[in-house]
């Protein structure tokens, strides 16, 4: 008995530790509110400080600092306006002038804006795309090249269900995700062997600001509960999991993988 309970105890020693992410520095972009709140809350849990940066994240007292704080965790907090190029970049630079080493990189941030696809303006499309994309593209290059020399390192885009559908009214969001789901194994298919591991989060549909128009549409909201298995709309909460998985050593032999946390939709 005290044999078979020591090899238990021995196994769930290993297995704690391939989730730990202690000593370990998150970058994670949205993460004032929303999915990537719940994103650096579980990655903080799991032992990570934390490196916050949104278009409008308060430079102290935030809630999310909060929550990191409570934890025990390092919280550093940046703003940004990820569709202003210059922004982007100047960000970039200060966040490796002001921190050593970024482990991981959670390029979660994001925006969606609704038209009809034959009334969608330019300045929606190129809004949307250079935010969805060409700064997640940017970011991953700047900060994966320094996880490329170190020869470790995770990073973590969030995808979409529209990754692999093509939505309604969202076309610019629709394509920024489609490209999104092709960058990561792109990125996974060149630097797996290198160390660094790609993957990305589809989220389903999740109670957030960006979903607020169809859960306040009464026949929308009917629709999408009806062909989620689970029969909720997810929460930010529901990430944790997901993304301690693919930031922590439990996931070395993942790459160029788009796992989705939708509650069973894609599989209907």
């Amino acid at each position: 008995m005290i044999a078979r309970l020591y090899t238990c105890n021995k196994f769930f020693v290993m297995n704690n530790s391939l989730f730990d992410l202690s000593r370990k520095t998150a970058l994670v972009t949205g993460c004032n509110k929303g999915i990537g709140k719940g994103m650096a809350v579980g990655l903080a849990e799991a032992g990570a400080d934390i490196i916050g940066v949104s278009a409008t994240m308060p430079l102290q007292g935030s809630e999310i600092a909060k929550a990191v704080i409570g934890l025990g965790r390092k919280f550093t907090a940046y703003q940004s306006d990820f569709s202003d190029r210059k922004n982007l970049y100047a960000f970039i630079a200060k966040v490796h002038q002001e921190n050593s080493t970024i482990d991981i990189l959670v390029n979660n941030a994001g925006m969606i804006l609704r038209k009809p696809a034959a009334e969608h303006p330019d300045e929606y499309w190129d809004k949307v795309m250079a935010v969805n994309l060409d700064a997640q593209f940017i970011l991953a290059r700047e900060i994966g090249k320094h996880m490329l020399q170190r020869g470790k390192g995770k990073i973590i885009f969030t995808a979409s269900l529209l990754s692999f559908q093509g939505g309604i009214t969202v076309p610019g969001y629709a394509a920024s995700k489609g490209a999104v789901a092709s960058l990561v194994k792109g990125l996974a298919n060149e630097w797996a062997v290198r160390g660094v591991n790609v993957n990305a989060i589809a989220p389903g549909y999740i109670a957030t600001d960006n979903t607020e128009p169809l859960r306040n549409d009464v026949e929308r909201n009917a629709s999408i509960l009806s062909r989620i298995p689970a029969g909720r709309w997810g929460q930010p909460d529901d990430f944790k999991g997901a993304v301690v998985f693919l930031a922590s050593a439990a996931s070395d032999y993942v790459h160029g993988t788009i796992l989705t946390v939708d509650g069973g939709w894609m599989g209907r």
